[in-house]
């Protein structure tokens, strides 16, 4: 293919207007134009298979009842309000009403149990909660916990300490006009998974503008005609928000709301039925997708023209069933909360090396520094870091404002120009990023220095598993010691697991070598994952199933 790459990245300049509001791109404009807005915005199906559709002239109309209802709450510019929903169009109503009034969006996951919301509800002081019924037990039991929070609205359920969103809404006029905020101005205050002690990092409304090319690219160079997208991911994560939820909005398309787990077959029946071009998933949807079965096209009709995958390095195995089973390859991209969609691939522009995280997007000039904050060489690993600025001295808007209330955080994930982002990769003499690891699960083996991931992919790429983590541990001035969790494919009750794990081992061997080996493989029924899905590697030990040694 023509490699497009370096006069893409060296051309794009930035065109970032000193006021611009998500909500206001994303939503009321399109409703403004009669036209425009009977183009539907969110198509709703629920774990029963109930089904709505929303225009996005009910979209907005919606939104401005609700900004009204919560003006004549009290609530205005810079106030947090957070919003705890499962995928369904009243969650983007929600958070398009708390931007029109230029509030602050705090998205919460609705799988976070009571402590997890109480952490992040004190950390941002948030004073309005929003929720339906997937969240309404967990942060009712933590509102007593949280000063700051003194209204509750509900959806979907009822409860005496809650306003109820269809009264409230019903009370109030349908016309509102959302502030002109400054681009630069916050809008939204994400948190991460990862993290015990959570931070927040607060991401400005021009961060939208800041992802799209990432989007654009990962996504095939969306939109295109007709194209309807589609994530598994819950909309709080950064990487549903800027890699599918508003810049599928953004560009007046349609998106697909599923609230609750999806199970692999179900999302083969999405795809079908809503004819879906284009998708984001994790890598763990993936592996679950791959579990179901290897020749889904014989079973759907698919209609899948672009893939983008992140959250997680994704690695050669799941590329080669994307494109063998899928008949797409997946486009991977990478970000952090604090500076969403920066590196990726886009394969229709520059060519893909699978296993590799791909390139920085155009717009971004990003970077791995050694411990000095000097820029590593090619092939040596360093800390992924993105510069404040882009290749031409322009600000870069994706990169967020700072931690929220944590200046001292702040300052520590300085390199100069540069923000830090917590990863590990090289970059090859071609500019391809290949992902190492997290800093802190990175260990050293036969003198360099490896990842999990590494391994995890290694055993992936048995037939006889479905998923895996790998645990390194022992004293620092030993040699490592590796144990992996492993979740198998097609589990039967009368399995060799002690000939399958030894096998498992010989497999790593062969493929990497004897030192990363695990020197104990258990077998489970499922993986701790954090709330975004991702491998939770500090909750392992997790209930065995049965051991093989």
């Amino acid at each position: 293919m023509n490699d497009q790459y370096s006069e893409l990245y060296s051309s794009y300049q930035w065109f970032v207007p000193s006021h611009f509001n998500i909500a206001q791109a994303c939503v009321h404009r399109w409703a403004e134009n009669p036209h425009e807005g009977r183009r539907i915005a969110v198509y709703y199906e629920n774990e029963l298979g109930q089904r709505e559709v929303w225009t996005y002239a009910r979209l907005s109309e919606t939104a401005n009842r609700l900004s009204n209802g919560l003006a004549r709450m009290g609530a205005g510019a810079g106030d947090r309000i957070a919003v705890c929903m499962a995928q369904r169009p009243e969650a983007v109503a929600a958070c398009m009403a708390i931007l029109s009034l230029g509030a602050i969006v705090v998205p919460l996951s609705t799988r976070y149990d009571t402590q997890a919301l109480v952490a992040r509800l004190r950390n941002s002081e948030a004073r309005i909660a929003i929720i339906d019924e997937n969240a309404g037990p967990e942060l009712l039991g933590a509102q007593p916990q949280c000063a700051a929070l003194s209204q509750v609205i509900g959806l979907g359920f009822q409860h005496d300490s809650i306003i109820a969103w269809r009264t409230l809404l019903a009370r109030q006029p349908a016309e509102y006009k959302a502030l002109a905020t400054r681009s630069d101005a916050p809008a939204l205050l994400l948190y991460s998974d990862d993290e015990t002690d959570p931070r927040g990092a607060l991401l400005a409304h021009g961060a939208l503008i800041g992802s799209l090319p990432g989007f654009v690219a990962s996504q095939d160079w969306f939109p295109q005609k007709g194209d309807i997208f589609w994530t598994c991911a819950e909309w709080a994560w950064a990487d549903a928000l800027f890699a599918a939820l508003l810049p599928t909005l953004y560009f007046g398309h349609a998106i697909v709301a599923t609230p609750g787990h999806v199970p692999a077959r179900r999302a083969f029946e999405i795809l079908e039925r809503y004819q879906i071009t284009s998708l984001l998933l994790p890598p763990r949807a993936i592996k679950a997708l791959r579990a179901e079965g290897d020749e889904p096209r014989q079973h759907f009709k698919l209609a899948l023209r672009s893939l983008a995958s992140t959250g997680e390095s994704l690695g050669a195995v799941l590329y080669d069933w994307c494109v063998q089973s899928l008949g797409v390859a997946p486009n991977e991209i990478y970000g952090r909360a604090s500076m969403p969609s920066v590196i990726g691939a886009s394969r229709t522009k520059w060519p893909t090396r699978p296993g590799s995280m791909g390139r920085p997007y155009p717009g971004h000039r990003v970077g791995v520094l050694d411990a000095r904050g000097r820029l590593c060489p090619a092939g040596q690993i360093g800390e992924i870091a993105l510069n404040r600025h882009d290749i031409h001295g322009y600000p870069d808007p994706g990169l967020f404002l700072g931690y929220w209330r944590d200046d001292r955080a702040g300052e520590a994930d300085h390199g100069g120009d540069w923000r830090l982002s917590g990863d590990l990769a090289r970059v090859d003499e071609d500019g391809y990023y290949w992902y190492v690891g997290r800093t802190a699960e990175v260990f050293t083996s036969s003198g360099r220095r490896v990842g999990p991931g590494e391994i995890e992919e290694c055993l992936l790429a048995h037939p006889a598993v479905a998923d895996a983590v790998v645990v390194p541990s022992g004293p620092a001035d030993q040699p490592v010691v590796l144990k992996a969790y492993v979740q198998r494919r097609q589990a039967k009750l009368d399995d060799d697991l002690a000939a399958l794990a030894e096998s498992l081992k010989e497999h790593v061997r062969q493929r990497l070598s004897s030192a990363l080996a695990p020197s104990e493989i258990e077998f489970t029924e499922a993986l701790p994952l954090t709330a975004a899905g991702k491998a939770l590697r500090r909750a392992v030990p997790v209930p065995a199933q049965e051991h093989g040694r």
